[in-house]
């Protein structure tokens, strides 16, 4: 491939001579070991949705949410019916095998599939899902459809600057920082800086590698405990 350079003499962006869009996200379940994800729908899951977040009693959760929380189970379910169910932003439950409890939201948007672009947002994640395998799991089966199903290039993140749980979640399942976009936007009256993340496509076989090893059974003892660190496996694999 030739280098092209503009009038000041600087490389342009490499030519990508065989690039053809991605696929739209199908309104599809992706099944995991521990979680299905699945479209999100008010009659079947609005209800346990809304009673797994009532274990957030000082509803922390809903801080650096654009909406919520609800005061009744009928007005959440409402709220999906109204918001939820068009295909940007393409909302998804996480639903737990063992049970069939579903207890997270999560949704792809901003979706270009010209340029390959998409995003993960409207993260919520009840306290029985927070910080389990299930929900590293239900993080990556929506990053394996994006790149290896759909053919994307590139998978943002982006979170309210001060929101300290999401960029450290964020980096854990290996985005990448990019910056901040000030004054980005305005919710529930707040000012937001936008802090804003993405995975590549040219790294993302070695995430995924990380990954698979960190979702293995063998990675965790009895007692459920991690024996390697998804953040330790990540680096690791992308040095």
């Amino acid at each position: 491939m030739t280098a092209r350079f503009n009038d000041l003499g600087q490389p342009i962006g490499a030519e990508i001579p065989r690039w053809s869009p991605a696929a739209p996200p199908p309104r599809t379940a992706i099944e995991g070991r521990r979680c299905v994800v699945e479209p999100l729908d008010p009659d079947r899951h609005g209800a346990p949705l809304f009673d797994a977040y009532a274990a957030d009693a000082e509803g922390r959760i809903w801080t650096y949410m654009a909406y919520g929380p609800f005061d009744s189970v009928a007005d959440y379910r409402a709220w999906i019916a109204a918001t939820c169910l068009g295909d940007d932003p393409l909302f998804h439950a996480i639903v737990e095998r063992a049970t069939g409890r579903a207890l997270g939201v999560a949704s792809y948007l901003r979706i270009v599939p010209a340029v390959g672009v998409i995003e993960v947002g409207h993260i919520n994640f009840a306290p029985p899902l927070q910080r389990t395998a299930m929900a590293t799991e239900a993080m990556f089966l929506m990053m394996r459809r994006v790149f290896d199903e759909l053919g994307y290039r590139r998978y943002e993140w982006k979170c309210d600057a001060i929101n300290a749980g999401s960029r450290r979640a964020a980096e854990r399942l290996g985005f990448t920082f990019e910056g901040v976009f000030r004054q980005a936007t305005i919710y529930k009256g707040r000012n937001r800086d936008t802090a804003w993340y993405a995975i590549i496509d040219r790294d993302w076989p070695a995430i995924r590698s990380a990954y698979e090893a960190w979702l293995a059974p063998d990675n965790f003892d009895a007692n459920g405990v991690q024996q390697e660190r998804l953040s330790v496996l990540i680096a690791g694999s992308l040095a």
